[in-house]
């Protein structure tokens, strides 16, 4: 009886409801799950005894495996079980860790290759900034496609596809976070629509002339102080890249006479 009174106790009480409150609980957790296994990842880069990852007959099990099973999980839970408090808390919770392990290596299981350290591997804390973008202006119930008031079905049809157009130029430019805010608030689709694109984006290979390409290559540059500051603080967060590249998933192990690159989780 003692324990049934215990597990039946509503730590969080009214304030976190099913809905916006479920979707703050996986959006801290999400957060946290990121920062401790960055974290983790950096102190096995780093220190030699710090545990690191995780390794059976000579496979490293990379941590997105865990959160890919973690999701799996607590997604058939949220939809088979019926969940009361405290339940779905821990629910919803185990659903945002295992987000948080997944995408920390999301540049890992788009590239198919272990860009952990890697330049490219930056793409996953990018990942991880517009992720937590999108949730937090879930959660903070911002109107998607900023219709705030109802209007007429046709007017309201005009403005989804608008805002759709934007968007999508946006990420078609490589300006994917502005792409992801401007769905909930439309002037920053705008802004993103109208302005450079990336050098590197389909917008700017198929579009631009060699001298609009070179202002965009010059407008992304690393050596500007904005680009700079952003890759300050993503050092900070996420950690600076490795100059050494990283194997392709897949490929022989090196031999005794080149240890390869430092393991991590």
């Amino acid at each position: 009886m003692l324990i049934a009174e215990i597990v039946s106790v509503d730590p969080f009480g009214e304030r976190l409801r099913p809905g916006t409150g479920a979707g703050f609980v996986v959006l801290v957790a999400f957060v946290l799950a990121f920062l401790a296994i960055r974290t983790s990842a950096r102190l096995t880069r780093s220190v030699s005894w710090w545990p690191g990852g995780v390794e059976t007959g000579g496979v490293h099990i990379h941590h997105l495996v865990w959160g890919i099973c973690l999701m799996m999980l607590c997604g058939f839970l949220a939809f088979a079980a019926p969940l009361g408090a405290p339940w779905w808390h821990f629910v919803a919770i185990g659903f945002g860790v295992g987000a948080g392990l997944t995408m920390d290596e999301f540049a890992l299981w788009v590239r198919l290759q272990d860009v952990y350290w890697a330049t490219e591997g930056r793409a996953s804390f990018d990942a991880v900034v517009i992720s937590a973008a999108f949730a937090g202006l879930v959660v903070l119930g911002t109107q998607p496609f900023g219709l705030d008031d109802p209007a007429s079905i046709s007017a309201t049809a005009v403005a989804v596809a608008l805002i759709l157009g934007l968007a999508v130029i946006c990420f078609v430019k490589g300006r994917v976070l502005l792409g992801v805010v401007g769905l909930f608030v439309p002037v920053v689709a705008l802004i993103g629509a109208v302005r450079l694109a990336h050098p590197s984006s389909l917008w700017a290979r198929r579009r631009y002339s060699q001298q609009r390409l070179e202002r965009a290559t010059a407008r992304f540059s690393p050596n500007r102080r904005v680009t700079r500051w952003q890759r300050r603080i993503g050092d900070l967060i996420a950690g600076a890249p490795s100059a050494q590249p990283s194997p392709v998933v897949g490929t022989p192990p090196a031999s005794d006479d080149d240890p390869g690159p430092t393991t991590r989780t």
